[in-house]
């Protein structure tokens, strides 16, 4: 029976993103209804991206750590990795979040319908899955589909051991020869996966220099880390590829010349991803969408259609799961009747790797570009008594501050943890605070938190755990 619904706001999507702007127009007393194509909660990030990546990267880290403790005279066997369990594990995981995401959206009385959306007018979706198909008038609607990965047009993806990074995350099986391309956030916790677990991994990439967005003093620091771990190759790219029996024999040229064939087991694509936009009928009531592919949106993440609404991955770089939340809570409040906006000053970046990678704010080249007179200060891990007892010296603080006012305006940290210690850099720059508030902040010893201080010192020329160089001025 063909069924006609209508709602005060109607989400398209259920990831951090979705479900976020869904629970938040609920809280806010708003007939709320969500649309899902598949049938749990939570998107790419929950089911099979952010979560079990995570979870296969603590594992990762484990692995990593019992190795390193043989110089403190502690042995440990060497790991047997059974599979099967791990996935069990997993999924678990994924299933409790999913779960209890459920739970929060029925005591929220938020209608979900399952299956695929596509724009009828701007006031009404059609909703068709397997068994039905029917309409959702709405007042306000907010897109919040996510995003998929970006494929290469001459890879044969029809082979089964070509995979993308929700294949790498199911654990099909555990490569002797890997070759991830792309050396990107994804590809790296991938390539920290599968080379604790047993993978003799190669990273390929296109770029000339490892993750262009960062300087090169972080870069080159975590490659030295990774180097027994596994390979990377820059400026490097894939000829051709031949499926065969006992392998897949990758033709890959570097430096534009230098031609190597080398079989693998398995390959995962990692290149990047693009919005899910496709298959939404945006073109049917004239939603406009930018050069780079997505939704364009003010700063009440507003459509060029007033009451149409867009968050997370389909609006933009950078594609982050929590940059979605925050938009999914300004546009809830929007359709409310809040007069809020979505203007971070900054929003941070972590690579999940061992060590960890974290930034936010602006790095040298853009300080550069910006024509800011800035200056660094940098408090290395192997100073730091945490990191040293931790094992975990190779890395490094590096704040940045505008000359003119101390004012800090971004900050890299490489090393253990790096992901949790970036939200103090993170507070600091959205409250304007400059070298001297963060210096006169008691950070707790030993910790590794504490390098953030020590680095503002530095910069005050305050410091005494490293040679003060600026003592004297």
């Amino acid at each position: 029976m063909y069924q006609k619904i209508h709602a005060q706001v109607v989400i398209i999507g259920s990831g951090p993103a979705g479900y976020s702007a869904a629970f938040r127009s609920a809280d806010l007393g708003l007939d709320t209804v969500l649309i899902e194509r598949y049938d749990k909660l939570g998107g790419v990030c929950l089911n099979v991206g952010c979560i079990p990546s995570k979870a296969l990267l603590h594992i990762a880290k484990v692995i990593k750590e019992a190795k390193e403790l043989d110089i403190t005279g502690v042995s440990f066997n060497q790991p047997l990795i059974d599979i099967e369990k791990i996935k069990l594990w997993k999924e678990n995981i994924i299933n409790k979040l999913t779960n209890s995401l459920s739970n929060m959206r029925k005591k929220r009385k938020i209608r979900i319908f399952q299956g695929n959306a596509i724009f009828d007018t701007d006031k009404s979706i059609i909703v068709q899955s397997k068994e039905d198909k029917f309409t959702v008038f709405f007042d306000n609607a907010i897109i919040a589909t996510g995003s998929k990965p970006i494929k290469i047009p001459s890879i044969p993806y029809d082979d089964q051991r070509i995979w993308d990074s929700s294949d790498a995350l199911s654990l099909r099986m555990i490569p002797n020869r890997f070759l991830i391309v792309g050396g990107g956030i994804i590809g790296l916790e991938m390539a920290t996966i599968y080379s604790a677990l047993g993978s003799k991994v190669d990273i390929i990439d296109r770029f000339k220099h490892f993750m262009p967005a960062l300087d090169k003093d972080i870069t080159d620091l975590y490659i030295k880390s990774i180097n027994q771990r596994f390979n990377l190759m820059l400026n490097t790219h894939i000829d051709n590829i031949e499926s065969r029996e006992t392998g897949l024999l990758v033709n890959m040229i570097t430096n534009d010349f230098d031609k190597k064939n080398i079989s693998y087991d398995a390959i995962l694509v990692a290149i990047g991803r693009t919005p899910n936009l496709d298959l939404l009928g945006l073109e049917k009531i004239g939603l406009k969408i930018n050069n780079f592919g997505f939704i364009q949106v003010d700063d009440q993440l507003r459509t060029n259609i007033p009451h149409i609404y867009a968050i997370g991955d389909v609006t933009g770089t950078p594609m982050l799961a929590h940059k979605g939340v925050h938009e999914g809570h300004i546009a809830a409040e929007v359709i409310f009747g809040k007069k809020h906006y979505f203007e971070p000053k900054v929003i941070p970046s972590i690579a999940y790797t061992e060590p960890e990678i974290a930034w936010v704010g602006l790095n040298e080249k853009q300080a550069k570009k910006e024509k800011i007179d800035y200056e660094i200060a940098i408090f290395p891990w192997s100073a730091s008594g945490r990191a040293i007892v931790s094992n975990c010296q190779i890395g490094m603080t590096k704040l940045l501050f505008n000359k003119k006012d101390s004012k800090i305006i971004g900050g890299s940290i490489i090393g253990t943890n790096a992901g949790e210690l970036i939200g103090e850099v993170a507070l600091a720059i959205e409250m304007g605070c400059d070298a001297e508030d963060l210096a006169l902040t008691i950070h707790a010893h030993p910790t590794l938190y504490e390098s953030i201080g020590l680095s503002a010192e530095i910069f005050q020329g305050t410091v005494t755990d490293l040679l003060n160089v600026k003592c004297n001025k």
